[in-house]
């Protein structure tokens, strides 16, 4: 942590440097200002985490920077500062042998699978509840529609998300889906680039990927009383991706480019981030298992980490129609990546000192990929069994038949004139 923590020190020079017209060579001279500069071996650590999270950094160029930099030349600078912060976190010394595999901690097998269980696609079509088909030409590839009541449904699982996670301390919050860009890359998403899932407006700001970015941009700039926290917000939001599959398993609502999603997000100190991140996978698991679906909880490797992440669980649901594991959730110890760069602190009780935070981030439910978890687990010939836990959302509805109400669309070709 402490290598991390020199190259943010050094980031956060470069900005202050550039704002008050410090000489370069004063900055990163560390008998100057008592700032650490990072050594050659400090980058050699650097550069064997970038390899262990298959990160594409540049460490070289950055090598080549900081000795140009220390030489004076200013006109490095904001390459530097780009380079630097696109580093990843450090990574948590229990995840170093992983290799490229997760490790399954637990599985949860909670009810018999049907004998000839349909796709999801195919079920939620047979019942008249969805439409994904021959909408590009007005909403776009990836769209679709959730109908009577698998859209009822929808708002259920949000409803029970809410219910259970406020029930653990989080105060709800209502957050924008427009952002700055430099909120957004902040929080560890690129909005640059060829490979960005990030929507850009004409304006220069972004469609928000997470309500977590929305919800860390609230804090930022504020100091907090350590007595406050940990602080636990959660939101429910749109996201927005701009990616896309070509793959079968990831067919239909499995990946898309915008859906609902009940998000849990904390502000804690560093000796409490830790147990934090075991409480939210402590309530994701506990969720799930309410709703009596089959899963397993992973520990992630080293190279399925984002950059903002120190460490990671995700959560897949068995999905009998695809006969696949699918990630429905997943939680991140963020430590103080996004903290530094958004400035959010709190003032220590014991010294007074202000210091930066940790945050911590979770999916309590991300709408389509549960729904397709659902639907293909409590199939039952032409109808779907609802959750005893989601009834109470539904009126107390059992079954999902064939809705009628809603009329079926299909593709017209050509309309002959009268």
């Amino acid at each position: 942590m402490k290598l991390l923590t020199n190259a943010q020190k050094l980031l956060l020079l470069l900005r202050r440097q550039r704002s008050s017209r410090t000489t370069t060579v004063q900055a990163h001279d560390p008998s100057a200002a008592g700032q650490p500069a990072l050594t050659s071996a400090q980058l050699d650590e650097l550069e064997k985490n970038v390899e262990l999270r298959h990160h594409r950094n540049n460490v070289p160029l950055i090598r080549k920077l900081i000795e140009a930099s220390v030489r004076g030349d200013r006109s490095v600078e904001q390459q530097l500062e780009e380079e630097l912060g696109q580093l990843p976190n450090a990574t948590h010394p229990r995840l170093l042998d992983y290799g490229d595999q997760p490790r399954e901690l637990a599985q949860h097998v909670q009810r018999e699978m049907p004998l000839k269980p349909k796709e999801f696609s195919e079920l939620a079509r047979a019942l008249n509840l969805y439409r994904m088909d021959h909408l590009g030409n007005y909403t776009g590839h990836k769209s679709y529609y959730l109908t009577g009541h698998l859209a009822t449904l929808e708002q259920a699982i949000i409803q029970y998300a809410l219910q259970s996670v406020t029930k653990h301390g989080f105060r709800l919050i209502s957050v924008p889906d427009i952002l700055p860009k430099e909120v957004i890359e902040s929080c560890g998403m690129r909005t640059e680039g060829e490979r960005t899932q990030v929507y850009k407006l004409d304006t220069g700001e972004c469609l928000s990927g997470t309500s977590e970015m929305a919800l860390a941009g609230f804090f930022a700039n504020k100091v907090l009383p350590e007595e406050e926290l940990p602080l636990k917000v959660t939101a429910v939001s749109r996201c927005y991706r701009a990616e896309t599959s070509g793959l079968q398993e990831e067919k239909g609502i499995y990946r898309v480019h915008q859906f609902t999603k009940v998000e849990m997000f904390a502000i804690c100190t560093p000796t409490q981030s830790e147990a934090e991140l075991e409480e939210f996978k402590n309530i994701e698991v506990d969720l799930f298992k309410q709703l009596g679906i089959n899963f397993r909880l992973l520990d992630m490797p080293p190279c399925e980490l984002g950059s903002p992440a120190y460490q990671k669980y995700d959560i897949e649901a068995w999905m009998p129609g695809r006969q696949m594991w699918g990630e429905i959730s997943s939680c991140s110890n963020c430590t103080d990546y996004q903290a530094k760069r958004l400035a959010v602190k709190y003032l220590r009780a014991s010294d007074g000192q202000v210091q930066h935070a940790h945050t911590i981030n979770g999916t309590a439910t991300a709408i389509p990929r549960l729904l397709i978890a659902l639907l293909e687990s409590y199939q039952k010939g032409d109808s779907v069994e609802i959750p005893t836990v989601l009834r109470p959302f539904m009126d107390g509805q059992e079954f999902i038949a064939r809705s009628k109400r809603i009329p079926e669309t299909k593709l017209v070709k050509f309309i002959k004139a009268a």
